[in-house]
């Protein structure tokens, strides 16, 4: 009997996304940096906000979000009417598929871009148009190529996921000026937080009508658990976002401690600073074994090897050291490993497990 019951074009053709390993089975007590979490975790300000929380779980969370939108403001000077929280930016990146693509348009992004993009665009019917980069760095003119009159949306992380790399502020402005009058560039900045000085795009989303930014609390501030994210964009199409928004998308526990982390400055910009010098402790051990990386600018690094079997093996001798990282081969990256930015221990003890793999004490 033939099935009559079928889903939506395009969501059978999804591949599911899978999450960084958590657990190596026989190792206790494994190290994950396979999934970008900040290791010193949430600040004891968020800590308590969320423990306050628990005394109203019986109720429902507030449904416009004003006091975390006030907050965002005030630490991140942009306009709190435009800005909507999501459960992780996850859900704007959906929302924004959902209000502006469909059956025959098309949803632009990079080829080492996040999972999230195709995905969204597939499940709404839309068409997702992968474009190359250029050694790991988002190519503007090949991005415009691909643009046509069917493009709805233009997704790029800046800083990239899992490249680290980093494009400027003029060559984003480049990209937003040259693309189709239906067309919104969305900015994911989900690792924006970590870099010193940087907006993640916000003037250019308040100098223009067609880009939106999105951002996360679960990388800097260290929230993975709790799914909390945020996007700023013009006017109308915040207006839009909200209309296809459930009324308690977010729980009012993430709210709380949301508000508390991003009023945290000092413990933000500590975070900011260890990751930064850890980062450096990882990037130059590994080159120094002949394992490169391009410049990062966020929390990981991705580190290259000689071929996919060789990072394979590396992985699999860093699991059997309790070192769990994430292998990229679904990035279009098989010859390369993305190593979370950890404490100072456990950076040093990749770059040691790595030497061990290097001089063959894995065979």
């Amino acid at each position: 009997m033939t099935q009559a019951i079928a889903p939506q074009p395009g969501i059978m053709s999804i591949d599911p996304y899978v999450g960084g390993t958590s657990h190596v089975v026989g190792i206790e007590n494994a190290v994950k940096l396979s999934s970008n979490e900040n290791p010193l975790g949430p600040s004891d300000k968020a800590m308590e906000a969320f423990r306050r929380a628990s005394h109203q779980l019986h109720r429902y969370p507030s449904t416009d979000h004003a006091s975390l939108r006030a907050a965002l403001a005030q630490v991140h000077g942009v306009d709190a009417e435009r800005i909507i929280c999501g459960n992780g930016s996850d859900e704007i990146i959906a929302f924004l598929c959902q209000a502006y693509a469909g059956p025959g348009t098309e949803v632009v992004h990079t080829v080492h871009g996040f999972g999230m993009y195709s995905i969204c665009a597939r499940a709404v019917g839309a068409t997702p148009v992968e474009v190359l980069e250029a050694d790991r760095v988002t190519d503007i003119d090949a991005l415009l190529a691909a643009c046509n009159k069917k493009t709805r949306l233009v997704f790029i992380a800046n800083p990239n996921n899992p490249t680290g790399t980093m494009i400027s502020d003029a060559e984003i402005a480049r990209l937003a000026e040259g693309l189709p009058k239906q067309a919104l560039l969305v900015l994911d900045g989900a690792y924006a937080d970590y870099v010193e000085g940087y907006d993640g795009g916000a003037a250019l989303v308040d100098s223009r009508q067609n880009v939106v930014m999105t951002r996360t609390f679960s990388k800097l501030y260290g929230l993975g658990g709790l799914r909390i994210g945020w996007g700023y964009g013009p006017e109308h199409v915040i207006d839009v976002l909200n209309r296809v928004r459930g009324p308690f998308n977010v729980s009012q526990a993430a709210l709380d401690t949301a508000e508390a982390a991003v009023r945290d400055v000092a413990y933000a910009d500590h975070c900011r600073s260890e990751n930064a010098r850890c980062r450096t402790i990882l990037a130059e051990g590994l080159a120094a074994l002949g394992v490169p990386s391009d410049v990062s600018h966020a929390n990981f690094v991705l580190a290259r090897f000689g071929s996919a079997d060789e990072a394979n093996a590396c992985d699999a001798w860093l699991q059997s050291q309790g070192l769990i990282v994430r292998k990229v081969a679904g990035y279009k990256l098989p010859a390369a490993l993305r190593v979370t930015v950890g404490d100072e221990s456990a950076c040093r003890r990749v770059v040691h497990a790595v030497r061990q793999f290097k001089e063959g004490k894995s065979a």
